[in-house]
């Protein structure tokens, strides 16, 4: 699972699960015990029957959004006999529960509630023996009650999109999320991760349709009332929450990687650019394939889009699901194809998680650190390692902005509900801040060699982080329980004053280095010494204790020392450095991103008072990475007039000729803060191929000739959407002339006010306008991008904002009220849905 970030901020929060979601796994002691839910162990689930082969036969009602399915579960004792059997089974109506034997069915005495089935067996049945079970029910995915999270923004297992077509604007869909546990909600299973079976599936949809699930599509038979059933075998096993169904009208774009199919399923408008976006993914099944001495598993891998889709992606074994930005059109690919990442992040997932899967939810870090540090690997191997550098860097701010998360183990066996899981510790923390120090402690080949011998040991089986440490251990030779019990089973990192002195008769650089948390590490850790230009490195080891000191032989006092000069080490420093050592470091950190950007960062604070801080910040505008050229664009302060006097002529160097875009982009943006008068410049922008570009190039239009304003109104919405203040001059405009074509545009944007109100009031306020204009329509697509901001809003920020419930419920309130107007005045079941929608949001907050 790779988690969608709410789009204005970053964060996570803690969700309340059901204690009846959860009461039949716990221990008898905690049972009645839902007070206090950190204070439960979150052991393994106990296996009492075991998964082997699921088949299941599929029914879709698109005007209920149910599904009427067969289901032939095969199981057996894990190890005690038992004559019992408890599948899960969200919300539905089970109709009959029969044991299959041959070709005849008995029925077996079963009760169910809104979470499990409980069904007597008719005999006691020992680990040797098999059985399978009929179960013919319906599933009402709308009808369960189950909370989500901050990275999984609903639980409801499968989701019908647009399902009665009212929505002209939006495609009909059918599409499932299992992950966590909310496989059950469209299928009996046994529904836990430690859980493993082979599957067969039925669907049976209207033959315009085309279907995804796992495995291979063996046969597809056309019925005489105008359905189509596509049957799917997947001979392997992997857990319950990677099962997978998409249905839709979608283009497939074919690929291959050696003898395996690599199909893309995208709306029609996105197929021209499909291998655009996911053409990289046949080398990356050989790059991962050959890194990790493990040939990719499957016999194929097809990824499809979705709309409002929960989060960014998921790992469907062979069957990836993404949310639909992932679809973009060259004026955005030209920047960056921001799906890169992601695309890299669930193909990894098919060693690590679909593989070989976590035993527990609590051990999820074997699952997703992995594929959070395939980006990184990808793009090392793609694109250089200033590009993997520089996403790390930001990944590991997204773990340090939480600060709950300094305080999280990354194997947790307490926590309030397994969603928790799924957080900037999980993901960012333990993919590029802990495995790439144990990468960068064990070197290349035993890290790899490593993991490939976990992949092999525990194949289509489950583990948990200790056995990580063994097959490393074993390959390497070196015991790694010091690293795992400090970044694995504890949490925290090193917080780090350093402080430097020279000594001209000894010729030694002395450092002083404190630790100042309140738990202590050890760790290797780098240092740069930079005498006349020359660098040397000194690698040396902290040892578990508040203060370390450390010296180095130096012929004079150095232009700088470089702390954590490889940035391996996941830490904070602070260490006073004078100006000329600053920029030094910058200099002289040419082979690391985050040092030279750390550097930046700092003389960005002296800019207005120091010519050596501006001049640096200024030269880095040639610097040979477009991620340093673009963030030194970002740290010159354009409201100053001496940075504006000495930056101006070389931003417009950049704005026009820098061989990126994004860096473009970026300058255009500068110089249009700054004020910059030339109409010409900003007018060639708009001549771009880039959409930023070209919307940056319209903000300094728009501000220089206003005249020119029903033009720029007119522009394409992917140029758009790169510019919120844009979309904000130009809202009054749109409503002037009630452009429906700028609804779905304005209503992503609409959720902005709540917080730019605070910094730019007059923006927040020209957005606001945009609410009654986006809520009085009938437009089912712009409610429904409204309704998942807002929820979006109230998942990451209510719980330390409870006045932000209220406030959303207002707003809601006030959404509902003007539907309601327009309903009464030209009644429609899209405006009788989107009021309901709109109610069951409201009602979703709490």
């Amino acid at each position: 699972m790779k988690k969608q970030l709410f789009s204005i901020a970053l964060g996570f929060f803690i969700v309340s699960q059901s204690y009846a979601q959860i009461k039949e796994s716990l221990p008898p002691s905690y049972r009645e015990n839902q007070a206090d839910k950190m204070a439960i162990f979150r052991a393994e689930p106990e296996k009492i029957n075991s998964l082997v082969h699921t088949k299941l036969d599929l029914k879709f009602d698109f005007e209920k959004e149910q599904v009427y399915g067969e289901a032939w579960i095969t199981l057996k004792p894990h190890f005690y006999e038992t004559n019992k059997l408890v599948l899960d089974a969200k919300a539905m109506l089970i109709h009959e529960v029969s044991l299959v034997k041959g070709n005849s069915k008995s029925k077996l005495n079963f009760k169910n509630d809104e979470w499990q089935v409980f069904i007597d067996l008719d005999k006691t049945y020992k680990r040797t023996e098999e059985y399978t079970i009929y179960i013919k029910y319906t599933a009402r995915p709308n009808e369960v009650k189950q909370d989500a999270s901050a990275a999984i923004t609903d639980a409801k297992g499968m989701y019908f999109i647009n399902a009665r077509g009212e929505d002209p604007n939006k495609p009909i869909q059918v599409w499932t999320q299992g992950e966590t546990e909310s496989s059950s909600c469209w299928f009996p299973t046994i529904d836990k991760p430690n859980q493993k079976t082979s599957q067969e599936m039925y669907l049976t949809v209207p033959d315009k349709f085309v279907t995804l699930s796992n495995g291979k599509l063996e046969k597809q038979t056309k019925n005489s009332d105008g359905t189509r059933t596509d049957y799917w075998n997947f001979k392997q096993k992997h857990a319950p929450y990677l099962f997978y169904v998409g249905i839709g009208d979608y283009a497939i774009v074919k690929d291959k990687w050696k003898n395996i199919d690599v199909d893309y399923y995208v709306e029609h408008e996105y197929a021209p650019y499909a291998k655009d976006i996911f053409g990289n993914t046949p080398e990356m099944i050989g790059f991962f394939s050959d890194l990790l001495k493990y040939e990719f598993p499957w016999n194929k891998y097809h990824q499809i889009t979705a709309r409002d889709y929960v989060s960014g992606a998921m790992e469907n074994t062979t069957a990836v699901i993404f949310y639909d930005k992932v679809q973009q059109k060259p004026g955005q690919l030209i920047d960056e194809n921001t799906a890169e990442g992601i695309i890299a992040h669930e193909l990894f997932h098919h060693w690590f998680g679909d593989l070989v899967t976590t035993e527990s939810w609590g051990n999820l870090t074997v699952n997703e650190s992995l594929a959070n540090y395939s980006e990184y690997l990808w793009f090392e191997h793609k694109f250089g390692k200033d590009k993997a550098e520089e996403d790390r860097y930001d990944d590991l701010q997204g773990y340090k902005m939480d600060p709950s998360n300094f305080n999280k183990n990354l194997v947790r066996t307490h926590y309030q509900a397994r969603e928790d899981m799924f957080d900037g510790v999980s993901y960012n923390k333990g993919g590029k801040g802990v495995l790439n120090m144990l990468r960068g402690y064990l070197g290349d080949d035993a890290f790899f060699s490593g993991l490939s011998k976990y992949l092999h040991d525990y194949e289509y089986g489950t583990a948990e982080a200790v056995q990580i440490r063994l097959a490393l251990e074993e390959v390497s030779g070196r015991d790694l329980n010091w690293f795992f019990d400090q970044w694995y089973f504890s949490n925290g990192h090193p917080k780090l004053n350093i402080a430097y002195t020279y000594d001209a008769n000894s010729k030694k650089v002395k450092i002083n280095m404190v630790q100042t948390q309140d738990k202590f590490f050890e760790f290797p850790i780098a240092f740069d010494v930079v005498v006349d230009g020359k660098t040397t490195r000194h690698t040396v080891w902290a040892a578990k204790k508040k203060e370390n000191v450390f010296e180095f032989d130096a012929a004079k006092k150095p232009e700088v020392v470089i702390p954590n000069a490889d940035q391996d080490l996941l830490c904070d420093i602070n260490d006073n450095k004078s100006m000329e050592e600053i920029a030094a470091q910058y200099k002289y950190g040419k082979d690391e991103f985050t040092t030279r950007l750390l550097a930046l960062q700092t003389l960005a604070n002296s800019q207005s008072t120091n010519d050596l801080a501006l001049n640096t910040l200024i030269s880095a505008l040639k610097d040979p990475y477009e991620g340093i050229r673009e963030r030194a664009i970002g740290l010159l302060d354009g409201k100053d007039a001496k940075v504006k006097s000495k930056a101006t002529a070389e931003l417009k160097r950049v704005a026009t000729s820098d061989p990126k875009t994004k860096v473009q982009s970026a300058a255009l943006r500068k110089l249009n803060e700054m004020g910059d008068t030339d109409l010409t410049m900003f007018s060639n922008a708009l001549k771009s191929k880039s959409y930023s570009v070209q919307s940056a190039g319209a903000a300094g239009v728009l501000r220089l000739d206003p005249s020119k304003i029903n033009e720029l109104a007119s522009l394409d919405n992917e140029v758009l959407a790169t510019n919120p203040a844009l979309i904000a001059e130009l809202m009054d405009t749109w409503i002037s002339k009630n452009d429906k074509s700028k609804l779905a545009l304005s209503a992503e944007h609409v959720a902005f006010f709540l917080f730019t109100q605070y910094e730019d009031a007059a923006m927040g306020a020209k957005l606001q306008k945009g609410f009654g204009w986006v809520l009085g329509s009938d437009d089912m697509e712009s409610t429904q991008k409204v309704i998942t901001a807002y929820k979006q809003v109230h998942q990451y920020y209510a719980k330390d904002n409870p006045s932000l419930t209220v406030m959303l419920k207002n707003l809601l309130d006030q959404a509902i009220s003007l539907k309601v107007k327009a309903n009464q005045s030209a009644p429609s079941k899209s405006l009788e849905a989107q009021i309901e929608a709109l109610n069951k949001a409201k009602d979703s907050m709490k």
